[in-house]
């Protein structure tokens, strides 16, 4: 567990876990929104959206960094790729050149294709 969850040398579970009556993981969910010591935060989002909800959304939500992260290092990728194969653009005939600023766009084309309705339906029931 984080060392921010530690009292006196005891790990306390995270508010939602506490309020849930259930062991609270290293890898609880709830854990880096919902601390001990703001119980009624949770117990708040708890009564209106209920536990499960919550959950499902915080998951989704960290789908979606790892998302982005994967793209960020895909991008990185294709620049490393893209700048090895441009040597010298000074050098390069014209029809070459068409071909790197063609491959230039190409390089970050990459949409992130969202159905919303999609996922508030399968997020929801």
């Amino acid at each position: 567990m984080k060392e921010s969850r530690k009292h006196g040398g005891v790990a306390s579970p995270c508010a939602a876990c506490k309020l849930l009556r259930r062991r609270c993981a290293a890898d609880c969910v709830f854990a880096p929104y919902f601390p001990a010591e703001e119980p009624h935060k949770f117990a708040s989002v708890h009564k209106v959206f209920g536990a499960s909800n919550v959950n499902k959304m915080l998951q989704i939500d960290v789908l979606q960094a790892q998302l982005a992260l994967a793209q960020a290092e895909v991008v990185h990728m294709r620049m490393r790729q893209f700048s090895s194969m441009t040597n010298s653009p000074e050098n390069a005939s014209p029809s070459s050149r068409d071909t790197h600023s063609h491959q230039a766009r190409s390089l970050f084309s990459m949409d992130m294709v969202e159905d919303q309705s999609n996922m508030e339906d399968s997020l929801w029931h």
